[in-house]
């Protein structure tokens, strides 16, 4: 038998991390990323420095009692597997342990947090804003009728990640989405108080009336098959 070194198992911990990060709800949702997170941690000696993070995030409102998910869903509204995934994403970034598919350049980062507060000025739908910032450095959330999250970062770990969250469900008793495509609720940007950090769409800032305009494609009812 040959045992794997410390260096390999910090390597296929921290490959597992990234994979639950994005597809949280095959992983076992917050409390897999809680256990990866700790178990990375514990490979490079830095059990006190996330137990810091964690009270980190209690102390900014990121964390309930009943976890990041509580603090997701007393902002957002509602429960965001993915939403939560990207606040212990920031975690892992802190420290060396996120995987990205992109980084921004400094005039792209730039650039993105002065649009932000004119990009929730309006509903927006998935590909608009897709189109608008380019691919993600990570995304959370595979399904592309569903909610997701995109984040964008540089390589820079100083600049906060910005990340968008996206919103969409199947109509209760039905196959058809509400939406034909995600809907922008917030972006997110910075490390103070966790719900100072969002900056909302009229959708995302009224929760409780889930209607995008027409001009926005929402989905009608159908009796019949799409073609």
């Amino acid at each position: 038998m040959t045992w794997r070194s410390a260096e390999e198992i910090r390597d296929y911990l921290i490959a597992q991390l990234n994979l639950a990060l994005r597809r949280s709800g095959m992983w076992g949702g917050e409390i897999s990323l809680r256990l990866l997170l700790e178990h990375v941690a514990c490979t490079e000696g830095k059990e006190h420095v996330y137990r810091e993070e964690e009270a980190a995030m209690r102390s900014r409102d990121a964390s309930y009692p009943t976890g990041v998910r509580g603090a997701v869903r007393h902002v957002l509204g509602d429960d965001d597997d993915f939403a939560v995934a990207s606040v212990y994403a920031e975690v892992a970034r802190a420290h060396g342990w996120l995987h990205t598919d992109r980084l921004l350049t400094a005039e792209e980062y730039a650039s993105m947090r002065a649009e932000l507060a004119a990009l929730c000025d309006g509903d927006r739908l998935f590909t608009e804003v897709r189109h608008r910032f380019g691919p993600p450095s990570v995304r959370f959330g595979t399904n592309p009728d569903c909610e997701q999250t995109l984040a964008y970062a540089t390589g820079n770990v100083a600049d906060p990640m910005v990340f968008l969250h996206f919103w969409n469900r199947r109509e209760p008793g039905t196959e058809w989405p509400v939406y034909q495509e995600p809907a922008l609720l917030a972006a997110r940007c910075g490390t103070g108080r966790f719900s100072d950090t969002f900056t909302f769409t009229p959708l995302g800032g009224s929760r409780t009336n889930l209607q995008l305009s027409r001009r926005l494609g929402m989905v009608e009812e159908r009796s019949t098959a799409p073609e």
